[in-house]
């Protein structure tokens, strides 16, 4: 990454932390997911993935509620502290008491409400969060600043499973442990990179038609953003819909037992970071030295199309290595650019946090909807290997709708 000397000290503290508050949100959702599927399975064992796919439904309600509402409130709110470091503090704090009451939940209704709490909470902190990049962020460098932000999200997803592993015989400590940290992460983060006062800018007032409308953007007039918005939610649609079910796949389709799945699962993960560092180092900067965004998003989304392919066809352990390895190349490739294209097609410069919190449904959304679509899959045809097929055409559809934004190259 290249120095970056003439963006001031506030911006280089800016792009230094960022990976880090980046990975906080999907560390909780990848640790939480790993201690759920754990704690269902001891629960009722015989009805996992259905109690599994309820659990993330109810969950992509409050998801999907708490983007574009905060967004909407954080682009009207005006305080000494600025728009957006309010809400972020406020989601926090939601989503960590949520994460350590997850901890003491044995029963299947009590993990619902706490993991609706935990992606209300950080849902809420994403939208102000994703805002800070068309904020403070000039054009020529935010596709580096996608980068890291994009680093630190997968890594943080990658690495939650691996960090939870070492709790299996102690999950509600290790929710707890996760909680402290990621709540000290933010914190540390607003204070290293303060959002300026805004009391003397005028803003819209706020009505229930505005929130209404947040969850709208008209794709006529605005279509760079639909296609933005639908390439988004397939592609993570199709990255979400088997990993929520890795250690189901290890027992049910590779035949391994349950203590054998929940010790692989983290480390395959683990084995997918260096080809995902690789891949997130050269996209970002070679999307911004070339001016181009799109080849490089499409490319993502058909590697992770093939990642499906491997375990269909070759159900062994190695199967899930090699594919875990591609999909994880592929996702760094993606990741690393989305951000920066998505940027350049927000509708409204007045309503960055709103926009960004519709569009960042696309990301979030597909952590709760995604399973239970899959979890349909396995019910509906018995087994994972329709899973994967799906999974691939899922995810090369969305790498193809990138193909008609017209307002990036």
């Amino acid at each position: 990454m290249d120095a970056l000397p003439s963006t001031g000290n506030r911006l280089r503290r800016l792009f230094v932390t960022v990976p880090f508050v980046a990975a906080t949100a999907p560390l909780a959702y990848a640790v939480s997911g790993y201690f759920v599927a754990l704690q269902v399975q001891i629960i009722d064992d015989a009805a996992k993935v259905e109690n599994l796919g309820v659990i993330h439904t109810a969950s992509a309600l409050a998801a999907m509620l708490a983007q574009p509402l905060v967004g909407v409130l954080s682009d009207r709110t005006r305080t000494r502290f600025g728009a957006r470091t309010p809400w972020m503090l406020a989601g926090a704090l939601v989503g960590t008491v949520a994460l350590a009451a997850a901890g003491w939940s044995t029963t299947v209704p009590l993990l619902i409400l706490a993991m609706m709490a935990v992606q209300f909470g950080f849902n809420a902190f994403q939208g102000p969060l994703a805002a800070i990049l068309p904020d403070r962020v000039p054009f020529r460098l935010r596709g580096r600043f996608s980068t890291l932000a994009g680093l630190g999200l997968i890594v943080g997803a990658i690495l939650g499973p691996v960090a939870a592993s070492q709790f299996v015989t102690r999950i509600p400590v290790g929710y707890l442990i996760l909680a402290v940290v990621i709540l000290l992460t933010i914190v540390t983060f607003i204070l290293l990179n303060p959002d300026a006062d805004n009391r003397g800018i005028p803003r819209a007032a706020f009505s229930a038609l505005a929130f209404v409308k947040a969850f709208w953007v008209n794709p006529v007039r605005h279509p760079d953003f639909f296609w933005a918005f639908l390439g988004r939610i397939l592609i993570f649609g199709g990255y979400y819909m088997v990993l929520t079910f890795n250690i189901y796949i290890a027992q049910d389709y590779i035949g391994l037992s349950a203590g054998a799945a929940a010790r692989l699962i983290p480390l395959i993960g683990a084995m997918g970071l260096p080809g995902f560092l690789l891949a997130i180092a050269v996209s970002g900067p070679l999307s911004d030295q070339l001016g181009r965004r799109k080849p490089l998003v499409l490319a993502g989304g058909l590697v992770i199309a093939v990642s499906a392919v491997f375990p269909l066809i070759w159900p062994t352990v190695t199967g899930l290595i090699v594919s875990a390895i591609v999909l994880t190349i592929g996702f760094g490739i993606f990741i690393s650019v989305d951000q920066a294209l998505v940027s350049e097609v927000l509708p409204d410069k007045d309503d960055f946090a709103k926009d960004l919190g519709v569009i960042n449904i696309a990301a979030t959304l597909p952590n709760t909807i995604a399973p239970a679509a899959a979890a349909g899959i396995v019910t509906l045809f018995g087994g994972y290997g329709p899973l994967y097929a799906t999974v691939a055409l899922v995810a090369a559809a969305g790498a193809l709708a990138v193909l008609p934004i017209k307002g990036v190259r």
